[in-house]
């Protein structure tokens, strides 16, 4: 188990990334990701990160549906909100103001049928309201009981300072994994002077780390990774050469590639927590066995110089989206 910051809740080691299971990688099978949420709660994980624009409410119906066997205090439920989307699935921004932060609250509790969420947070800065705006906002709703916790997602240090200001921060979402280190120059040291946890998403590389990604791989409608630049032409072949010098040092150590990727992510503090984006029973074990690998130092040093820092070819987002992230400026 592992705290999320100073005051914050108390979760699994992983946590399970519920995203794919309704929306950006494609078609997904509605009652293998309920069996995959039930297995993941049965292994002991705890806490399942969503966001309420994911298929559009699809996504806290899946998790209400899923828990309605289960008891509610048994499970830590994180929730991004603020993001933007008309019909066909485009963005079209970020929201942060109070009013937004209320309403969209009130229509995630509805959806997943509790009266509470353990994190709250919004899923991009809206450069548009001051952060200390939208952070009061959830904390009034902390001290009315339908809070317990807040959180940030892809900020950069300065806000995370603000945030933290005006109430305290339990952890901050970022992508973090061998291929996409950039949190480590000033981000994560200013969540470790502040007390303030990482759950880490992406921690596979949306699948360039899983070890089971190919050239000739199709993708399906509705893949984002279709026009994401890490997965396009050179880009790559280049990544994936990366990947069969870690699948050497996996082989080696007896575990897979993708076992070995979140065992360094798991490794890089007890203050991170890697979420994990499995939507099938079978990956998810696989990730489970993470958990029990160990790695010593000549290990750690043999899989960075494998994958040294900022050795990812192409961005880790398109420009467009790329522009949206605080933590890019």
């Amino acid at each position: 188990m592992r705290t999320l910051g100073t005051g914050g809740p108390v979760v699994s080691d992983l946590g399970l990334g519920c995203m794919g299971m309704s929306d950006l990688y494609g078609p997904a099978d509605a009652s293998e990701s309920i069996a995959t949420i039930h297995a993941a709660l049965d292994a002991g994980i705890t806490l399942l990160d969503t966001g309420d624009f994911y298929g559009m409410g699809h996504n806290e119906l899946l998790i209400r549906e899923a828990l309605k066997s289960r008891s509610r205090d048994d499970v830590t439920i994180s929730v991004k909100f603020g993001a933007q989307r008309d019909y066909d699935g485009n963005w079209l921004g970020y929201d942060g103001r109070p009013s937004a932060v209320k309403t969209s609250l009130a229509y995630t509790l509805r959806r997943l049928d509790t009266d509470h969420v353990d994190v709250y947070r919004i899923a991009r800065v809206d450069p548009d309201v001051p952060i200390e705006e939208t952070v009061g906002a959830i904390a009034e709703e902390v001290r009315k009981g339908h809070v317990r916790h807040i959180g940030l997602s892809e900020a950069g240090a300065e806000t995370i300072r603000r945030a933290n200001a005006v109430y305290p921060i339990a952890d901050v979402q970022l992508e973090y994994s061998l291929l996409s280190r950039g949190i480590e120059r000033d981000i994560l040291p200013a969540c470790r002077e502040l007390g303030i946890a990482v759950t880490a998403y992406g921690v596979l590389s949306r699948g360039l780390l899983s070890g089971h990604w190919s050239k000739e791989r199709e993708l399906g409608k509705g893949d984002f990774r279709a026009v994401s630049p890490r997965f396009s032409g050179d880009n790559l072949a280049h990544n994936l050469t990366l990947v069969d010098g870690l699948r050497a040092l996996a082989e080696a150590k007896e575990v897979t590639v993708a076992q070995l990727a979140i065992a360094w992510v798991l490794a890089q503090g007890d203050d991170i927590v890697p979420l994990i984006g499995a939507r099938r029973r079978e990956r998810l074990a696989e990730a489970l066995g993470a958990l029990n690998i160990a790695l010593t130092a000549e290990e750690l040093a043999a899989i960075e110089t494998a994958v040294p820092a900022g050795a990812a070819a192409g961005e880790r987002y398109g420009e467009a989206q790329l522009a949206m992230l605080d933590s890019e400026r």
